[in-house]
């Protein structure tokens, strides 16, 4: 392991400018907030740690997405006021500097995206609790069982089970890939994902930069491959490596500076390892700021 700093030779040839990624998409669960919401579902501990185990087993690549997907589900069969009550928890746990974040790069003129295999209600109002338009939030819907309970007595809709996903391409592994593709059809403007898990991993084909974040629970695989990857629990540094140089320097906003302050901060704390060294330079010498490159031993 080892950190590249900017030197002070002089160049004839102007110095170097960090690209501008216009469209900013992120992950939702472990990655804007710190829970994986189809988890908290689970009421009885050994429950929940099947559950747990499952997700895990699906974030860190070992079996596809679309195996244990539904089978969650099942187990649990939540009532749809169970799944409408992860709204408040998604808000509770949001991760460190993700709502400044969110504003700092709406401020800079950048389109904020969340593409999540989560549940939909839950997703949409945290997306638009953060700042997020409701037409660029994309996550999976599921169906509930009208005819669960005491069905006959009128009973509170709240209380219906859960009955069925409805088909979405979000709870196959490679299924995001396909999501951002279609939001990015005939946009212009360079792409950036962020995201912890394998499947936001694999979706990183569809970007020009994958980001990925450790800052609630570091996936050896996704640490190892993906371009940069942040380990901080702020998720601070993507106004960096998404903004560019330009836009922060012609920035009046307090709050976007004192974001962009931070995140330079944490990055000079070895809150960035790069995978790609070229990267890593560009980077160090466009910010001044510490870039660590590691190797997968190292991470």
């Amino acid at each position: 392991m080892r950190s590249v700093r900017k030197t002070n030779r002089q160049h004839s040839s102007p110095p170097p400018r960090w690209p501008v990624y216009r469209h900013v998409i992120f992950d939702c669960d472990s990655t804007l907030t710190r829970i994986e919401g189809i988890d908290e579902l689970a009421s009885h501990p050994d429950t929940r740690q099947r559950i747990a185990d499952l997700t895990r087993s699906a974030m860190e690549g070992k079996v596809h997405l679309e195996t244990v997907y539904g089978e969650r589900l099942e187990i649990l069969r939540p009532t749809r006021g169970a799944v409408r009550a992860l709204r408040s928890r998604y808000r509770k746990h949001v991760v460190k500097d993700a709502a400044a974040l969110i504003q700092a790069l709406k401020v800079l003129g950048h389109e904020v995206y969340i593409v999540s295999g989560g549940l939909f209600d839950p997703v949409r109002e945290f997306g638009l609790h953060l700042g997020v338009a409701a037409e660029h939030i994309r996550a999976v819907e599921v169906e509930y069982d009208t005819l669960s309970g005491s069905w006959w007595q009128d009973q509170d809709p709240w209380r219906e089970e859960y009955l069925a996903v409805q088909h979405s391409v979000l709870t196959e592994s490679d299924g995001k890939a396909q999501i951002i593709r279609e939001l990015l059809q005939n946009q212009t403007g360079r792409s950036l994902l962020v995201g912890d898990g394998v499947s936001d991993l694999l979706a990183g084909r569809e970007v020009d930069l994958f980001v990925g974040f450790g800052g609630v629970i570091g996936r050896d695989r996704v640490a190892s491959e993906s371009k940069v990857f942040i380990q901080s629990q702020s998720i601070a540094p993507v106004l960096l490596l998404a903004a560019g140089t330009t836009a922060l320097e012609h920035s009046g906003d307090a709050g976007v500076q004192a974001l962009a302050g931070k995140a330079h901060a944490l990055i000079q704390s070895a809150a960035l390892r790069w995978n790609e060294v070229r990267l890593a330079e560009k980077f160090a010498a466009c910010f001044g700021a510490r870039a660590t490159i590691g190797s997968e031993r190292d991470l």
